[in-house]
């Protein structure tokens, strides 16, 4: 079974600093992902292995909890303290959290309204 942190938790994990990789595409990451958040598409995820420190916990994040899931298994399994976050992105910016948009972790603010699907040429 995967470790997964909720929504609370990680909340409070995200306002001290605690490393987050958002693994979904970078179209939905560009849409809005949370404040501080790496970007590395599930499938890119072993090319950023070196980048992550397995001496503090990884928190992991997608849309909804599968693909962090996915993740989290994979990271856990190389020796990385990593957790799945609960109801990913989306329970986030639902709860009336901020979120950055753009290519960039960010700490700006965006508007939390639910981001429109990305488009196909988004998802490369």
């Amino acid at each position: 079974m995967v470790p997964e942190i909720d929504q609370q938790s990680f909340a409070e994990a995200h306002a001290t600093g605690a490393l987050v990789v958002d693994v979904r595409n970078r179209g939905e990451y560009r849409a809005g992902h949370v404040p501080g958040a790496r970007s590395a598409p599930l499938p890119d995820l072993p090319l950023v292995l070196a980048e992550l420190p397995k001496d503090r916990p990884v928190h992991v994040i997608c849309q909804s909890g599968g693909r962090s899931a996915q993740a989290t298994a994979l990271l856990r399994d190389l020796g990385y303290d990593a957790h799945s976050v609960s109801g990913g992105t989306a329970a986030w910016i639902d709860a009336g959290r901020v979120a950055a948009t753009g290519d960039e972790p960010g700490t700006s603010t965006a508007s939390t309204a639910p981001a429109a699907p990305a488009t196909a040429e988004e998802t490369r």
